[in-house]
């Protein structure tokens, strides 16, 4: 196999979320593949650890640029900074996310609002300042959106964090179609149940976790590393040919009647 159609040298990678999780996962494979990162979350401190996690396990450089995303009137200004650091990004992935839960009727506009300006309005507004810096520079990019199984279908007492997803992949397709002709290719990964910090409680309740994995037909809960193939395929030159799609990686749930 020709080993070049995964090689990522050369391109700057920005990865939101990237403090720990998949973001950080997909951070550190995309590192291993050659990619320079830029890493936002809002908490430095984790980004200061995870910059030393992936330069401990790479050579790759690093920058630390701590943001808040739904600060989204800023997002234009701080991308600029971006650009600053780094001269270019040649690879966005949208992985940060918030969620509040609720029964519907309970929701309150505030907090629907808050989950929409971090999952979705944040991915628009740094997609759209992505698209002009590649277009000013001439150059190929590419974006991941980070869904999830709320892409597919919903469950209660999630309707602010569900609405966010149905409406990233939406973004995804159109941006792709639309973006084509400038060479971005859109896509998204919409993770099953995977097992980070944030999940932890719901994988210490024991119903909870049969009730996952009798859902998934794989048997287990995904891990973070899980995702560093597909997002290094959709990033490098193997995924020329790829847009407008979502890959579920979920061990199987969306395929099960």
């Amino acid at each position: 196999m020709d080993s070049s159609l995964f090689d990522l040298t050369g391109k700057t990678a920005l990865v939101t979320g990237a403090g720990r999780g998949i973001g950080l996962a997909i951070a550190r494979g995309l590192a291993m593949h050659g990619a320079d990162l830029v890493l936002v979350a809002r908490s430095a401190d984790q980004l200061k650890a995870a910059q030393e996690q992936v330069q401990a396990q790479t050579d790759r450089r690093t920058h630390v640029l701590p943001f808040d995303l739904e600060n989204v009137d800023h997002i234009d200004s701080y991308f600029a900074r971006v650009l600053r650091a780094t001269e270019r990004i040649d690879i966005l992935v949208n992985c940060a996310g918030t969620t509040i839960r609720g029964p519907s009727e309970d929701v309150s506009l505030e907090d629907f609002n808050r989950v929409m300006k971090v999952n979705l309005t944040a991915a628009l507004v740094l997609s759209q300042a992505f698209c002009k810096h590649c277009r000013s520079a001439r150059k190929p990019g590419r974006i991941i959106n980070i869904g999830s199984l709320a892409c597919h279908a919903a469950r209660p007492t999630i309707v602010p964090y569900a609405c966010s997803k149905m409406g990233l992949l939406g973004l995804t397709k159109t941006l792709a179609v639309e973006w084509a002709p400038h060479n971005i290719n859109v896509n998204a990964i919409g993770p099953g149940y995977i097992a980070t910090e944030l999940t932890a409680p719901l994988k210490a309740d024991a119903d909870f976790d049969r009730w996952v994995l009798s859902k998934t037909p794989l048997g287990r809960w995904g891990q973070p590393e899980d995702f560093i193939g597909t997002a290094v395929l959709l990033a490098a030159p193997a995924g020329d040919f790829i847009t407008g799609q979502i890959f579920y990686v979920d061990g199987g749930w969306t395929a099960l009647i």
